[in-house]
């Protein structure tokens, strides 16, 4: 398999889902710990991530769409405007509540305010560089270079827990309002506005005709030249795009995939800062450096997967959810059963592999089930997916984690387990895309 083409335009996509990985990941990390310090009820503390996970999954098909048309770099720029916005407003309400000027519960209810801004224009980014990005590879390259860009993320899950409990920040001046734990909010902020420009200069405009993958990177899909992609789309009568739902038989199971072992992910992500709390008998504040400790060994296993083992093994996108459904699962049983901070950083790190083996190989194994025509609908579904496991899997896991501590991960390690038979069964044999069915079938 060829190596994958690191120019600026990829580094630029890159940073963009590092940025967003890591502001969202330093905010998680503080979270359990301001939710305790202000006195706020833990289901309140999950469910900030949900209502903007909501619009995300709303929003994400139709940014895909008006990608199609208007073009990529328009919408990633909307989206990493809209996350800079988001976080932000967040780091505003944070501090006005840690500061009293906002009752605890008014100072979630605000800071759910802020994250529905990511929610609504946050997710136009992601559908936008998986487009570009699948726009710019052969099918040889794709999963590759697909699983590259998922490895931001895992990077961004690294930095952003490492950094955060450094960048609680004292008074603003002596005797004046504190920063405390709204400090990471602004530092990303400040972050986010510095990538948006850096796409803004950098980023290139010429997209094609149609802004899709199919005019713009005629290598997509095997094509060996712009000619033959023009030729194939003028035989369609001009058709430059496809959309796909989400029940299409060629995704139908990667979507599965996707949106199961996204709630597994979300219940168990979503937990991990009460469990190191409670199971370390710690103060919420002290609590965040070993949270970060558990949530960076985590990620650094995601990377492992991505930049190491997956190039390394070259496997393909069934294999990958296979193994990393079921390395996975026996995590998810380690988390739950470990009592020390060792036990807990280990089974994380464990089940954090297995999910950076999946989830490439369902974002890949989605692109490659359609034609290039289809690229933009399929990234938006993909991210739409990646939402939807926020919308209540985070509430879930902490109400599963108040009826008994163990409860979401062994849930989510039996839904793993299923997910590993489901996927043997009906994906099958490794396989090119198929053709769109004809219209009516089911």
């Amino acid at each position: 398999m060829k190596p994958v083409r690191i120019d600026t335009t990829f580094a630029l996509l890159f940073m963009v889902m590092l940025a967003i990985a890591m502001g969202n990941t330093a905010l998680q990390t503080v979270l359990p710990a301001l939710g305790r310090r202000l006195g706020a009820p833990d289901a309140v503390v999950a469910a900030v991530f949900s209502v903007s996970a909501l619009l995300w999954v709303v929003a994400a098909p139709y940014w895909a769409r008006r990608s199609d048309r208007q073009g990529r770099r328009a919408m990633v720029l909307v989206g990493i405007g809209g996350f800079t916005v988001s976080v932000f407003l967040c780091g505003l309400f944070l501090m006005a509540g840690i500061n009293g000027w906002l009752a605890p519960f008014a100072t979630f209810v605000a800071f759910i305010g802020g994250r529905v801004v990511y929610g609504m224009f946050g997710s136009a980014a992601p559908p936008a560089v998986q487009a570009l990005v699948a726009g710019r590879t052969t099918r040889e390259e794709r999963t590759k270079a697909l699983t590259l860009l998922a490895s931001a993320f895992g990077l961004g899950t690294i930095l952003g827990p490492a950094i955060a409990p450094y960048l609680v920040l004292g008074h603003l001046w002596a005797g004046g309002p504190e920063v405390g734990l709204a400090g990471p909010a602004f530092v990303f902020s400040a972050f986010g506005l510095a990538i948006w420009i850096a796409v803004y200069r950098y980023l290139p405009r010429a997209e094609g005709p149609a802004h899709g993958a199919a005019t713009a990177y005629p290598s997509i899909g095997g094509q060996s030249s712009g000619a033959s992609v023009t030729a194939a789309v003028s035989e369609r009568g001009g058709e430059h795009s496809e959309a796909v739902g989400y029940f299409d038989p060629r995704i139908r199971t990667w979507i599965i995939i996707g949106l199961v072992m996204g709630h597994a992910q979300a219940m168990t992500g979503q937990a991990i800062g009460f469990l190191v709390i409670d199971r370390l008998n710690v103060d919420p504040v002290a609590a965040l450096e070993p949270t970060g400790l558990v949530l960076m060994m985590g990620a650094g296993s995601a990377l492992l997967a991505q930049w190491g083992l997956i190039p390394l093994l070259d496997l393909k996108p069934r294999a990958l959810a296979l193994w990393g459904l079921g390395v996975a699962a026996a995590g998810c049983v380690m988390t739950g059963s470990a009592t020390s901070l060792y036990g807990i950083a280990l089974g994380y790190a464990l089940a954090s592999l297995g999910f950076g083996f999946a989830r490439p190989g369902f974002t890949a194994g989605s692109s490659l089930a359609v034609g290039p025509e289809a690229q933009g609908s399929v990234a938006g579904k993909v991210t739409s997916i990646n939402g939807a496991a926020f919308v209540l899997g985070p509430s879930i896991g902490v109400g599963l984690y108040e009826l008994w501590r163990p409860l979401p991960y062994l849930i989510a390690a039996f839904g793993m387990a299923a997910l590993v038979i489901y996927a043997f069964v009906t994906l099958g044999r490794e396989s090119p895309h198929r053709p769109a069915p004809p219209p009516g079938h089911p």
